[in-house]
């Protein structure tokens, strides 16, 4: 689970400011923090089958954000793709 300490660092370095949330990279940011914490739990948790349907509406909600990212500014998406590594 990521802590208050740990999203508030992410929105300000994917936002600009610590006021701003609504910002699609912050949402980003946070999203796959979660994810990624997720992950990791699902290693040495197979059969949790209700946090697996969790962690797939996470990674359908941060696709979306992306594809709207995508649409509107091609040079954010590649900047938050390239910070946060999501593509190989």
């Amino acid at each position: 689970m990521i802590t208050k300490e740990t999203k508030q660092e992410l929105i300000v370095k994917h936002g600009g400011s610590a006021a701003n949330t609504g910002v699609s990279e912050a949402q980003i940011a946070i999203l796959t923090a979660r994810i990624n914490d997720l992950t990791s739990h699902f290693e040495h948790h197979k059969k949790d089958h209700h946090g697996r349907r969790g962690l797939i509406k996470l990674v359908a909600k941060r696709r979306a954000l992306l594809d709207y990212l995508i649409m509107t500014d091609i040079s954010r998406y590649r900047a938050i793709i390239a910070a946060l590594g999501l593509r190989k």
